[in-house]
């Protein structure tokens, strides 16, 4: 028994690592939060992130048979909304100025609140992706989803779901701690280059989202 709970959370911490990892708007944005402001930016903004793909893993886990029809019945509107949101955000991030924001990092005045509300916001609001990218993975590790709820099954979405939220928690951290190492290298210049490179991405991500909508070019999670 303690052997069985042990693999189960093991494979729940496999699924979060390796949806988490995937390059995407908000893995960019949390690189560019840490270099451009600090550590503990890039920490609550990747902790933002493992929130907003921990509650698409239980929905997609307990509910994912009831929200199918749903998503499928609004998949082009939903991917099309997504990608606007994606591409405004992009455009945000080209034109902010560094100066400012390094000022205030230094006074001790940056919104970490604003910081995970804005990244958990975004990966929401792409959940069309995210949920069948989280599914794939499930399915990479052998985690069947919830046909009927009883005990034993409520139980063991638990073990999958905290073993989730650890595994991209885990993943978010180290990423952030990591680059903090070659934080203090780059200089306001090279912070307005990590914005516009940063900005340029996303928003080439929103567009391909977009079109992909309509071309079939893009498949599902890659958010």
């Amino acid at each position: 028994m303690g052997f069985e709970i042990f693999a189960i959370l093991l494979r729940g911490i496999g699924v979060g690592v390796a949806a988490s990892i995937t390059v995407g708007p908000v893995a960019v944005l949390c690189i560019q939060r840490t270099l451009s402001k600090n550590r503990r930016s890039g920490i609550v903004s990747g902790l933002g992130v493992a929130c907003a793909d921990t509650f698409m893993a239980m929905a997609a886990y307990f509910f994912y048979s009831v929200l199918q029809a749903q998503i499928e019945e609004y998949n082009q509107l939903l991917r099309v909304i997504a990608g606007i949101f994606v591409v405004i955000v992009g455009v945000y991030i080209f034109f902010q100025n560094p100066v400012p924001q390094i000022r205030r990092n230094r006074a001790g005045r940056t919104s970490l609140w604003q910081d995970f509300a804005s990244v958990f916001g975004l990966t929401i609001a792409n959940f069309i992706l995210v949920i069948p990218y989280i599914l794939t993975f499930f399915a990479v590790f052998k985690i069947s989803t919830v046909e009927s709820l009883d005990m034993a099954g409520f139980f063991r979405g638990i073990l999958v779901i905290a073993g989730f939220f650890g595994g991209s928690v885990a993943w978010w951290t180290t990423l952030a701690f990591v680059l903090n190492l070659f934080r203090r290298r780059f200089r306001p210049r090279h912070m307005l280059t990590i914005n516009h490179v940063a900005g340029v991405l996303i928003g080439v991500l929103g567009i391909y989202t977009i079109l992909s909508t309509f071309f079939n070019l893009l498949p599902d999670g890659m958010l």
